[in-house]
């Protein structure tokens, strides 16, 4: 089933690190904060970054607080 990937194949996405370990368990598909679906079975190192995703995490980021608001993936 495609979920409209194009682009998104080619960066690596911003997904809670709950859920990433939860798929890695279960096999069940992950959200990314862009709306991308799938089940994760790249090295994400090997990507540049989902600009979609690092524009929604930088607006989830509220002040100058590092801690963020729970696990939004990676920095």
């Amino acid at each position: 089933m495609s979920h409209g990937d194009g682009d998104h194949e080619r960066y690596a996405h911003y997904v809670q690190k709950d859920k990433i370990m939860e798929s890695a368990l279960s096999g069940s598909p992950v959200v990314a904060l862009c709306g991308k679906v799938w089940v994760p079975g790249r090295d994400p190192k090997k990507y540049p970054v989902c600009p979609m995703c690092k524009e929604i995490f930088d607006g989830m980021g509220a002040g100058d607080d590092k801690g963020g608001k729970g696990g939004d993936g990676k920095k």
